[in-house]
């Protein structure tokens, strides 16, 4: 039986596939741009009609980021049997309404989604490994 475990953030996502004795251990980065607010808005007033504007327009540039940060995730799952999720802020919410949305096959196979603060590479594995020996 192959069970994955994902832990992501807005700037990687590590997978753990775990089939029998075997792990894998994968990371994916995504291509999501930080977005820094600069100090000029165009008018004299803080927080011009321009913000508003750049927001939006960075808002759903980010979200097209995440839907193909998240379409590069699916292969690496794809073939589980199994599969948990794990990270540190929202993007992990994310990512399972995501499979909810429009890959229910891989959303079925879901029997775990937690926070789980910013680890080190290591104790990731160990999480996950963890985690599959209890389930």
């Amino acid at each position: 039986m192959k069970n994955s475990g994902v832990w992501l953030d807005k700037e990687k996502a590590h997978i753990i596939t775990i089939e029998k004795e075997n792990e894998m251990f994968e990371t994916i980065y995504s291509e999501i741009e930080n977005y820094n607010v600069s100090g000029g808005s165009g008018t004299r007033f803080k927080g011009g009609p321009q913000d508003v504007v750049q927001d939006s327009k960075y808002l759903n540039r980010e979200k097209q980021q995440l839907k193909l940060y998240f379409k590069n995730i699916i292969p690496h799952i794809k073939q589980s049997h199994k599969i948990a999720i794990f990270g540190p802020a929202e993007t992990f919410q994310k990512f399972k309404k995501e499979l909810e949305e429009n890959y229910t096959e891989i959303n079925a196979k879901v029997i775990n989604i937690a926070r789980a603060d910013s680890m080190t590479n290591n104790q990731i594995k160990a999480l996950i490994r963890d985690y599959f020996k209890k389930h």
